[in-house]
This record gives C-alpha cells, structure tokens and sequence, in this order.
C-alpha cells in the first residue's frame, strides 16, 4: 500500500487502509498497490521456502503533500516520492511459513 500521511502523525493504526478508503482522514490519498489492490499484499513465501527477505523503507521528504491522484500507479507514487526525498533509512525482516 502507498499511503501519503501528514506530517503530523507519528505512527499509523494497525487496519489503517485495510480497504479502500478505510479510516483514512486528514487528506491522506491511498492509491493501488503492485497488486492493483487497495491494501497491504504482505509477505506471503511459499511453504516450505525459506524464509524471505523483506526491505522496508521509510522517507523524509521536502513537502508536506504529493501531488497525486488516487488513480496514480505505484510507479507514479514512486517517482514522485523520490523527486522529494530529504532522506531514508531502511530495515529488513525476514519471514517464513
């Protein structure tokens, strides 16, 4: 899921954007995922794999909203973010069934 969130929120409620539009308030556009789904995919390896490896990535950026439609791509999202990146820190966590 991509969602925009004010500056003001310091963290987001576990369901938040569980479905489209769901408990999102403040101006916040939730767009599609790769999944063309509005929301979370998850991480979802196949039984028996070995456990996968997951990046999270959180951005600071230089304005306080994107400029973009609830119809806009990941892609679109993506490249919009990137053209206001302050900075970012990574994490990774893996996961298994």
């Amino acid at each position: 899921m991509a969602a925009v969130t004010p500056a003001n929120y310091k963290q987001l409620p576990t369901d938040f954007g569980l479905t489209n539009k769901a408990k999102l308030k403040d101006e916040i556009v939730q767009i599609r995922n790769d999944f063309g789904i509005f929301k979370f995919g998850g991480p979802c390896p196949p039984i028996g794999d070995k456990p996968h490896r997951y990046i999270f990535t959180v951005f600071a950026l230089s304005t306080e909203k994107l400029e973009i439609e609830e119809s806009a791509t990941p892609a679109n999202a993506g490249f919009m973010i990137n053209k206001y990146t302050l900075a970012k820190t990574s994490f990774e966590a893996t996961y298994g069934r």
